[in-house]
């Protein structure tokens, strides 16, 4: 027995890492990465020297995080393709951005196409920062269990030069239905988007008090003014915790559930993470169905979803993939959702894609796994 508990003492201590890390979340995702390398191996577009690999945001160095920040800015500063005489509020390439989300908003949540909709569209802002702002890395996310306790003060949204900017201003405004009002609610005044200017939208405001209305009723009219929110705790300290995430991942043994659950909004009480993510950025235009892109926050916590998905998926990738549940309107109406169905972003977009090319992160178009 002696002879046993030296040689298990002797054994490297790094051979256990990572095989209990006290993240289920991550515990998932480490269980899962082998299947994700066999469909690597076997996949006909994507290899391993060609790997992206997308981490969260505070394990981003500093450099890293400007790097990611300066081609956002870049992205805002660089003229829309868009015509302008159809949408004068797209004003630069991201706004092309919030354009293409606000024009498909009623056919891409609720829907068969939601999670492979929105994994093309964050690929696609990140293909857009490097192929027309220079940047060299990958999309970031945010772990909505690791800064659950308070949002407010993670390196994501703590308002220093390598966060995507702070809260709002302290105002006074009332309650939302989700959730009480938070310690912001004015414009943003820290971090690198404090001067951002919003064009585009409302269409669905959820936040008091509403900014001024869109000369448009299809929201497309340049309505400038600043980047609003109002950050607080109350939603993912109760429902994004890292066991909120992990019990939905493997609660879910098909993918009506998983995406079901992931999407669920219940004033009355409970929220699905989708839901909690939104509605803790809050604010003008963060809580906004249509245009939410137009929070520079909102690709981080996209970036959470199709990771969650992603883990998800690898806990039995091979009845995982070619795998959807819903129909083609968020409304209930119109026809049911198919693998065939074709998801087009237009000017963002680098081409017409079926849905069934956008449910593996290592084929299509995609080639990336998460750490």
């Amino acid at each position: 027995m002696a002879k046993l508990l030296f040689a298990l003492l002797a054994v490297p201590w790094m051979l256990f890492a990572g095989l209990v890390s006290g993240d289920a979340v991550l515990d998932l995702q480490t269980k899962g990465r082998p299947n994700l390398d066999a469909a690597l191996a076997k996949s006909k577009t994507c290899t391993k020297a060609k790997l992206q690999i997308r981490k969260e945001w505070g394990d981003l160095p500093g450099v890293e995080r400007k790097q990611y920040i300066a081609a956002m800015l870049c992205m805002m500063s660089t003229p829309s393709k868009l015509d302008q005489k159809k949408f004068p509020g797209a004003k630069s390439r991201y706004d092309d951005f919030v354009v293409v989300h606000i024009n498909q908003t009623l056919s891409i949540h609720n829907t068969g196409s939601f999670l492979s909709w929105h994994r093309y569209y964050l690929w696609s802002f990140e293909r857009v920062l490097r192929e027309e702002c220079g940047y060299n890395g990958t999309a970031p996310y945010w772990d909505w269990g690791r800064w659950a306790a308070d949002p407010e003060k993670s390196p994501i949204f703590d308002g220093s030069d390598t966060s995507l900017s702070g809260n709002g201003k302290k105002t006074t405004h009332k309650a939302s239905q989700y959730a009480p009002a938070g310690n912001g609610g004015g414009c943003v005044e820290t971090g690198p988007f404090k001067n951002m200017t919003v064009h585009l939208g409302p269409i669905s405001p959820a936040v008091d008090p509403a900014p001024p209305a869109n000369p448009r009723t299809d929201g497309y009219g340049d309505n400038p003014r600043c980047l609003r929110r109002d950050i607080s705790n109350y939603l993912t300290s109760r429902y994004s915790r890292t066991q909120d995430i992990a019990t939905l991942i493997t609660g879910s043994k098909d993918i009506a559930t998983f995406q079901d659950t992931m999407q669920a909004v219940t004033p009355s009480g409970g929220m699905g993470v989708h839901g909690v993510g939104h509605f803790t950025i809050n604010g003008d235009p963060g809580a906004d169905f249509y245009t939410s892109p137009n929070d520079p926050a909102f690709w981080v916590h996209h970036g959470m979803i199709d990771r969650t998905w992603s883990i998800w998926q690898t806990q039995n990738f091979t009845s995982r993939q070619a795998v959807i549940a819903g129909g083609t309107s968020m409304m209930g109406f119109g026809k049911k959702q198919s693998l065939d169905d074709l998801v087009d972003l237009g000017v963002v977009g680098n081409k017409v894609w079926k849905i069934r090319d956008l449910v593996s992160t290592v084929e299509g178009p995609f080639c990336y796994a998460y750490e």
